[in-house]
């Protein structure tokens, strides 16, 4: 299961901040995040702008907020303080038609605080794709990269297309083993960047070919912040004002979130976006709602049925990867990140789940990753209980 988990922040960041005051003597001190205490990640996750050496750009939220008014509790039929705790949960919300049915919080987290994303991110840099596609930015998902990321050309990427950039089967080699530290995940954030170039396409362009364009599925967390650079480069806009513009401030999220920006100084698209528990899921409830923020759709027609549904096999019964979301056989899909980072969404219940965490390792080896599974299926059979009931 680790590949399906997503991607570690093994990256160098340029600059700095200031440390909150209550906070310095349990923030790490470098920015390799497998290797810090649980202590330290507790403390880092919920503050991670404060870290040494971090700079993040800010998604500025607007003024009106999109309501999540309180429901009837669910009974999902489980004791849920136990299997938070085993989860590591520092925040778990359950909306479902529009409404919250739980709220909790843990490890010293609340409501009015941010936590980091890691790769849950990825699924909102694949939605500012389909922004762009709206826009009459990016023209097709047919185009090759290289139209958009000119100094990506004569490298493997000269046969890839958006979509296959999207769903991860580039067929570009590329190793996410984050055990190793000369996988590529560890070290394409580590070169000298290249004046004039961001970081992950001096990486990137180097990779050879494995198999042809369009015929093999990988995880590559480099491919998702070429897919960052794809969207600045398209818009001319950086990711935060660009996510800010069409999401963050129409839809109605309450807190301005926060994401971490790379060497080069470009939002390090793969991961890092820090937001508050309630906005992860106003997030979910944006794409739930068919991609319609302040009354305007903010994605093309076709863009969350094909996006939200298999497009590749990940050689996982009943599961598949779409435009930067895990696909579901029964319809539903998520958004997922290591450290129990995660946004589960079934269209089908009008269910949003949405969960912070610091798990004791980064992916699975303790079963967490199937017990939030079962969860999720406990919930769903929760809401159909219900629905047999009325």
């Amino acid at each position: 299961m680790r590949r399906f988990l997503a991607a570690a922040l093994l990256c160098t960041v340029a600059g700095g901040t200031a440390l909150a005051q209550n906070t310095t003597e349990t923030l790490p001190k470098d920015l390799n995040v497998l290797f810090w205490t649980q202590d330290q990640r507790d403390t880092a996750f919920r503050t991670m702008e404060t870290v040494p050496k971090v700079v993040v750009n800010t998604v500025q939220a607007g003024g009106k907020v999109y309501p999540l008014p309180q429901g009837a509790p669910l009974d999902v039929g489980t004791d849920v303080d136990v299997y938070m705790a085993k989860q590591r949960n520092a925040g778990l919300i359950i909306v479902q038609d529009g409404k919250i049915r739980l709220e909790k919080y843990a490890l010293g987290y609340d409501a009015a605080g941010r936590w980091t994303s890691f790769s849950v991110a990825k699924s909102f840099t694949s939605t500012l794709v389909g922004a762009a596609v709206k826009d009459g930015y990016i023209k097709s998902l047919d185009d090759k990269v290289t139209t958009y990321i000119p100094t990506l050309k004569g490298s493997a990427y000269d046969d890839v297309s958006v979509r296959q950039l999207l769903t991860m089967t580039s067929g570009v080699k590329w190793n996410e083993d984050y055990t190793d530290p000369k996988s590529d995940v560890a070290q394409f954030n580590l070169q000298q960047p290249v004046a004039g170039e961001d970081i992950t396409v001096s990486y990137m362009k180097k990779l050879p070919r494995e198999a042809p364009a369009g015929s093999k599925w990988v995880y590559k967390t480099g491919e998702t912040n070429l897919i960052g650079v794809l969207v600045s480069s398209a818009t001319g806009k950086t990711l935060s004002a660009y996510l800010s513009e069409k999401v963050w401030k129409p839809f109605g999220m309450e807190q301005d979130a926060v994401w971490m920006l790379g060497a080069t100084g470009h939002e390090i698209s793969g991961c890092c976006i820090s937001a508050s528990l309630k906005d992860y899921a106003r997030f979910g409830q944006f794409i739930l709602n068919g991609g319609v923020a302040g009354g305007a759709k903010v994605l093309p027609d076709d863009w969350l049925a094909a996006g939200t549904t298999k497009q590749a096999d990940i050689d996982f019964p009943g599961r598949g990867y779409g435009y930067q979301w895990w696909t579901n056989d029964d319809g539903s899909f998520a958004a997922q990140g290591i450290f129990g980072q995660g946004i589960f969404i079934d269209p089908k219940r009008k269910l949003v789940i949405a969960s912070n965490g610091n798990w004791p390792t980064a992916t699975d080896p303790e079963g967490v990753g199937a017990a939030r599974q079962a969860f999720y299926m406990a919930v769903q059979d929760a809401v159909d209980r219900e629905a047999g009931q009325k």
